[in-house]
């Protein structure tokens, strides 16, 4: 039986109690001053009654008393559900209504929601970031097992938001295994914490990983603005960066205005989307280090698979699969495929949840005989690099044949005046679906419809081609950068 997580953490700070160990707002924090905050947080929740089994929803940046409030929920048995606090008011209270929470915990910055939860009947307080949070009238709230470790809402990029239980051992296999595969970890490094934690790859690799393996890290609520980021992560000495390519992006940005780079960076790690191809190069001129794909889902505990060390990374591959997982490719019945063969991508391992919370139907429709339906469309080569094709929800049907939309956007983003790329289908009544396109084109660089079509004449096959193209100033994207094609649907 794996350990649970707090258990784990409280040791490493019970012998790092005057080492320097979170650094936050310029200044570090050692073990100790972290381990009083865990402390005072349990005694204000034990006293306002939060029960084991019970779940507390946090509506927080990333934080020390977020943190500190995480592993003091775990050590009285409970469960945490991090929230976006701009998710919107419908969305929000959806959430924190099928969680059915204790209480949740917000911030100045996000005060004015307050009432609002308040008035549905689900007890609602403001904390300051680094200090303890006050008690709290919470509301009576089904106890459930105690063996539940976060609840986290995803909706991708496509559809509504889903319940993912992750428990304590599905947490800690991902963790091991992830940094095993990667190549452990030195005395000396320290993680960047500045994906926002509601989201499963920043709070795993941002907070977990650095807690459970007793490792420094720099906590920021934003990543924004780059140059403050980078001044942070110069001063704290960082080696690590977990980043979605939009980070990566601002990073490489802020490189290229002369804005410099930490010397101790060790390599970025790159999930939650895409990366385009040159980005791994481009960081080896500017930032001095690779970039290390890896991908994940939030059902596995934020990651699958991912190049097996720095030396080992292939271009247009998302790396090997982590121990903990095994994976197969499947055709639409449902059978088993040759290797080397393309098709729906099932995984299970010690890191899978078991269910979605709370939703017997869709439970039953992806989780089947101990397997877990990606919903991705991937290939293994013979050395077993793992290539994604694209999404099983983004298969436009044109004419009768397939088009993945990936396929699509990475020959667009092959284009030199071409920043970003999204393909999408729209109705047509003789063929069912044609392909269309938005683009952002790089900062002074100038494309027409006629010489994006033309350029994909030439690498893909006629119903491949977009027939539609729309230019944008920006893609609409969610709260760690995924570009959310819902939006482009209704343009």
């Amino acid at each position: 039986m794996a350990p649970r997580l707090e258990d784990i953490i409280l040791s490493n700070l019970e012998s790092l109690k005057t080492e320097p160990f979170i650094w936050w707002q310029k200044t570090w924090w050692s073990g100790g001053a972290f381990l009083e905050l865990i402390e005072e947080c349990e005694k204000g929740f034990k006293a306002s009654g939060f029960h084991e089994g019970q779940r507390m929803a946090f509506l927080l940046p990333n934080s020390p008393i977020l943190l500190a409030s995480i592993i003091a929920i775990w050590k009285l048995g409970g469960t945490v559900v991090p929230i976006d606090p701009r998710s919107g008011y419908v969305s929000l209270i959806k959430q924190l209504k099928h969680a059915d929470v204790f209480a949740s915990i917000t911030y100045r910055g996000s005060s004015g929601i307050v009432p609002l939860i308040s008035e549905e009947g689900i007890p609602c307080v403001v904390t300051a970031l680094d200090a303890p949070v006050e008690s709290i009238a919470g509301r009576r709230s089904e106890e459930e097992s105690s063996d539940t470790a976060v609840i986290f809402y995803t909706s991708g990029t496509t559809g509504e938001p889903k319940a993912v239980p992750l428990s304590h051992s599905n947490l800690y296999a991902s963790i091991n295994a992830c940094v095993d595969h990667i190549g452990k970890l030195t005395d000396d490094d320290v993680f960047l914490n500045a994906l926002p934690n509601f989201n499963a790859f920043g709070f795993v690799c941002g907070s977990l990983i650095p807690l459970v393996k007793g490792t420094c890290q720099v906590v920021l609520p934003s990543f924004m603005p780059p140059e403050g980021a980078m001044d942070a992560m110069r001063n704290a000495a960082v080696t690590i960066v977990p980043a979605v390519p939009t980070i990566i992006s601002l990073l490489l940005g802020a490189a290229a205005r002369g804005v410099t780079p930490p010397r101790t960076l060790r390599y970025i790690l790159s999930g939650g989307d895409r990366l385009p191809l040159d980005f791994d190069k481009r960081a080896q001129e500017t930032l001095g280090v690779p970039v290390i794909e890896g991908y994940g889902l939030t059902e596995a505990a934020s990651v699958v698979s991912i190049a097996p060390g720095i030396e080992n990374r292939r271009a247009g591959s998302v790396g090997t699969l982590l121990s903990c997982v095994e994976a197969e490719i499947r055709n639409d019945e449902g059978e088993v495929l040759p290797a080397g063969s393309e098709g729906h991508l099932w995984i299970r391992g010690d890191n899978v949840a078991k269910c979605y919370y709370r939703n017997p139907e869709l439970t039953s429709q992806r989780f089947v005989d101990g397997w877990f339906d990606t919903c991705d469309i991937a290939k293994f080569d013979d050395d077993g690099y793992l290539y994604l094709v694209g999404r099983r929800t983004e298969v436009i049907f044109v004419g009768g044949f397939k088009v993945y939309a990936q396929e699509v956007e990475k020959v667009l983003l092959e284009h030199p005046a071409v920043a970003e790329a999204a393909v999408i289908g729209v109705p047509r009544s003789i063929s069912g679906e044609i392909v269309k396109a938005f683009i952002v084109l790089k900062k002074d660089e100038k494309a027409t419809s006629k010489d994006l079509i033309e350029h994909c004449k030439k690498k893909l096959s006629y119903y491949k081609v977009p027939r539609i193209i729309d230019f944008l100033s920006e893609m609409p994207r969610s709260s760690i950068g995924e570009i959310l094609k819902r939006k482009l649907e209704k343009e």
